[in-house]
């Protein structure tokens, strides 16, 4: 069955995430977006932990749906429109400090994880090296070799996927914390590593320029600290509905059955692009290839990701588009309607016009990417549905994100 799935996102119990990311109100949001599938988050916090087992039953092997008193409560406040079948996977993000040969590394990694008992002794082995109870998603002095020993160990069904790669500061490729290459990073075990996670501010094309990168898997998730950001990015799967089905197919890289990605514009993401935001000052990749100093005040910059991937690629943009799978470049529904309106987020106007979309034609993947656009513009405004149709086709014009700034859009 094709569905869409999110493995990386946050409780509110992780560092500068919404008081609101509670399990029932990530449920219903799930659906108002259209994800069939949702990464818990946080697996390894006690009180998140306790929560998700209170109000989760397995339902299929390894996945997992609301206690029937808890989905009753969403079933009475889900439009009809939205309603669907949905699940949730074990999963949780652990970021990792750690010196190798006088050098520091800090990496993020998301866990994938089969069972609540496989949670406990991942859990158990990561209270032994640092503190879990502060934040959602800990962070241990732990080379990240060992953290993928400790995780297999409990498990060999489990997965450690690399977060965001090209992060500056927390990417397995980042400019300022990363490695070079996968092999340089697991060394011996690189096998047991079969996908990434592109993050935000790339996209497939960037990341089919590193012909090493091939025999991975990539993920594109949202890495949501709020409601809103659910399944801002996505992954379009055509699998039988388990943990083992799921995690086979990213294991194979199977491309008949993670069939495609739902993707940001890169440059909307924050890291894109080199600069120094307390000067406002941007570098494009060809700029800061040659120098890598503020045009104003001379200080170093943050090092972007098309940067990054620029020092890296081995392929020309033309050789990396005959090496990736379908995707679909999307801009989150209510930053559309904003951008009609001529207003900021958050702003009631917006909020009302988004809800009014999805009682009258459903779910937000279904209105981006499927609801004919005579509907869009019959139900919301003709200025939505020529924005929604210019996504649709990438007439956009981007101005890029850098050092901490999301970058803007304006559809043609």
């Amino acid at each position: 069955m094709l569905f869409l799935a999110d493995f990386h996102i946050h409780s509110r119990y992780s560092y500068a995430t919404s008081k609101t990311m509670d399990l029932q109100a990530l449920a219903l949001w799930g659906r108002y977006k259209g994800l069939t599938v949702m990464g818990t988050g946080d697996f390894t916090h006690p009180i998140w932990q306790k929560e998700l087992q209170e109000q989760l039953c397995q339902v299929e092997q390894g996945l997992f749906a609301l206690q029937p008193e808890y989905q009753t409560r969403i079933d009475q406040s889900l439009y009809q429109s939205c309603k669907g079948l949905q699940r949730f996977i074990l999963t949780s993000e652990i970021s990792t400090v750690f010196k190798r040969n006088g050098k520091c590394y800090k990496i993020h990694s998301i866990i994938l994880a089969p069972s609540f008992s496989v949670v406990k002794k991942i859990t158990a082995r990561l209270a032994s090296i640092g503190n879990i109870n502060y934040d959602g998603r800990p962070m241990l002095s732990l080379d990240i070799k060992d953290l993928v020993s400790l995780v297999l160990e409990s498990s060999s069904d489990c997965m450690i996927i690399p977060a965001h790669i090209w992060t500056p500061h927390f990417g397995l490729l980042g400019y300022s914390s990363g490695f070079d290459s996968f092999q340089e990073c697991f060394q011996e075990l690189t096998p047991y590593i079969y996908a990434f996670e592109k993050g935000l501010s790339s996209n497939f094309l960037m990341n089919a320029m590193v012909s090493n990168l091939d025999r991975f898997a990539i993920l594109s998730n949202s890495d949501a600290h709020s409601l809103e950001n659910l399944g801002r990015e996505a992954n379009l799967f055509d699998t039988d509905f388990s943990y083992q089905a799921i995690t086979q197919a990213i294991r194979n890289n199977d491309p008949e059955k993670l069939v495609a990605g739902i993707e940001f514009y890169p440059e909307m993401g924050k890291y894109y692009g080199s600069g120094h935001r307390a000067c406002s000052c941007y570098l494009t990749p060809e700029e800061s290839l040659v120098d890598r100093t503020c045009l104003i005040c001379g200080k170093g910059v943050t090092i972007g990701v098309a940067h990054r991937v620029a020092q890296l690629a081995d392929r020309t943009r033309e050789q990396a588009l005959e090496k990736i799978r379908p995707s679909h470049a999307i801009v989150p529904l209510q930053t559309i309607i904003a951008y009609t309106f001529n207003v900021q987020l958050p702003n009631k106007k917006v909020q009302a016009m988004y809800h009014h979309l999805l009682i009258s034609l459903g779910n937000e993947f279904y209105i981006l990417l499927q609801a004919p656009i005579e509907q869009v513009m019959s139900y919301g405004s003709l200025e939505i549905a020529q924005a929604i149709k210019s996504m649709r086709s990438c007439a956009v014009m981007l101005t890029p994100g850098y050092d901490g700034f999301y970058g803007t859009i304006k559809f043609l």
